[in-house]
């Protein structure tokens, strides 16, 4: 099992479509159909800045450069440059007017909307530095916040772009910039390295800043895909277990008409001669006893609500999980054994646990050597359900991170028979579906070879109720 994406394309059930992974979160995947939208354009989406947001955060900008150069100028009694100052404030003030009087309501920037924004910010920032001691001035530091905001809303190129404006800034403010406002009749100048070790020091703040926002940002993004994708294959599986139900509601409602004109049908075969009518009769006849006969099909499957059908053995649990994936070149061993004295088991029937199970399975048919076994355990306290293979296990760069979302050694379907080019959110979707029944997983490699997933549940969590 050298694969961490086990929703490769192989044979199933068609009572039991699965919704295929590179469906569920892949590049600009669809979800069903064009009416369940698609998963990357809501997450890009997701990812923005709101206009509102860029409103609020200028406006305490200016009422904190607003109270501050007054504080220092009347407040301290510096000598500043208060009218250069207040114009350059002002002129922010105008761009927040013009924003919240053209656009009232509340609306996401369109992306150079916003860098263009930040990129005001940041010169006007600079132009306030450079008129009140540049790099001697202790909130040069303050620098860093825009480009912050872009690496964490904005696409790298974006971010990288206002961060060489930082940075260009910084370096002018090195080499033009008026003295640092100080008592009167005093000046204040910082010997010339300390100077350049502010600039060193607040340029790495800026790029190791945005470096860490856009690196959390891109992984909190790839999270929301990871567990949207997971709650897309939740509700399929969820709407298919379903089926069963309506199926067989389908077949108690319709069984009676058609038990109807069967009869009617056959009355008028007595009162007709031979002819192209009777033969359309008679058509009708069989087409309604074909139709009974597919409702009774469908009515063997029982009524997903009933509670006999929400129960299930180990036997048939780990039978189902297997089904799909049987074939001639695989076997497929599935084994049940308890501890002595263990009272018998039967589970609650849980699409999660049906489709995790089922795809680790997939995934171990598909680089198995011969044989898959697929084996529960149970004693008084817990049941544990293992997935082991004879393949080659699982690398030892990626078994650490086995679960997490995005991590695959197939990405071009190498060393796999479906050859399927897997996104690594496979085993992310299992595990995650599985951890919701309150399963713990485990991955690990067998001292003789092969891989090893188990599945360990609290008896009580997976338990049926008794039937009364």
């Amino acid at each position: 099992m050298a694969s961490t994406d086990a929703s490769s394309p192989r044979r199933r059930r068609p009572d039991r479509p699965r919704l295929t992974l590179w469906q569920a979160a892949g590049p600009r995947p669809e979800i069903g159909g064009a009416g369940d939208g698609r998963l990357w354009d809501w997450a890009q989406a997701r990812r923005g800045l709101r206009l509102r947001t860029l409103v609020i955060l200028r406006w305490a900008a200016i009422v904190g450069q607003t109270v501050t150069v007054l504080g220092v100028a009347y407040g301290l009694h510096y000598h500043v440059p208060v009218a250069w100052c207040l114009l350059v404030i002002a002129g922010a003030a105008w761009l927040n007017l013009s924003v919240t009087l053209s656009w009232p309501g509340v609306r996401l920037a369109g992306e150079r909307e916003a860098v263009l924004q930040l990129a005001f910010d940041v010169v006007e920032l600079g132009l306030l530095l450079a008129l009140t001691g540049g790099l001697d001035n202790p909130f040069i530091v303050l620098l860093i916040a825009p480009v912050t905001v872009a690496a964490a809303t904005l696409p790298g190129r974006y971010a990288v772009a206002l961060g060489v404006l930082a940075l260009a800034a910084i370096t002018a403010l090195g080499f033009w910039a008026a003295p640092l406002p100080w008592i009167a009749g005093e000046t204040f100048e910082l010997p010339h390295v300390f100077q350049i070790a502010v600039g060193i020091a607040v340029a790495s703040g800026v790029v190791f800043t945005a470096a860490y926002a856009w690196q959390a940002s891109a992984e909190a993004q790839r999270m929301e895909l990871a567990l949207a994708a997971t709650q897309a294959v939740l509700a399929r599986e969820q709407r298919l277990s379903a089926l069963g139900g309506l199926a067989a509601a389908a077949a108690h409602e319709l069984g009676t008409p058609l038990a109807t004109i069967q009869v009617v049908t056959k009355e008028m075969v007595r009162g007709l001669e031979p002819g192209p009518l009777l033969e359309d009769v008679q058509l009708l006849i069989s087409q309604a006893a074909r139709c009974r006969e597919i409702l009774r099909k469908l009515g063997q499957a029982p009524d997903t609500s009933d509670a006999h059908h929400a129960r299930m053995g180990l036997s048939q649990l780990l039978d189902e999980i297997a089904e799909p994936y049987r074939g001639d070149v695989i076997l497929i061993d599935p084994q049940v054994s308890c501890a002595p004295g263990a009272s018998i088991l039967e589970v609650r029937r849980l699409p999660e646990v049906m489709h995790g199970l089922s795809a680790f399975v997939e995934n171990a048919t598909d680089f198995a050597e011969s044989v898959v076994e697929l084996t529960a355990y149970y004693d008084a306290d817990r049941l544990t359900i293992d997935v082991r293979d004879d393949g080659p296990g699982f690398p030892p760069e990626v078994l650490s991170r086995l679960g997490q979302p995005y991590v695959t050694t197939r990405s071009h379907g190498e060393n796999s028979r479906s050859s399927h080019q897997g996104m690594g959110l496979g085993f992310f979707i299992a595990k995650t579906l599985l951890e919701r029944t309150g399963a713990h997983v485990e991955f690990r490699n067998a001292k003789r070879g092969g891989a090893i997933i188990s599945a360990r549940w609290p008896r009580v969590r997976i338990e049926a109720p008794e039937v009364l």
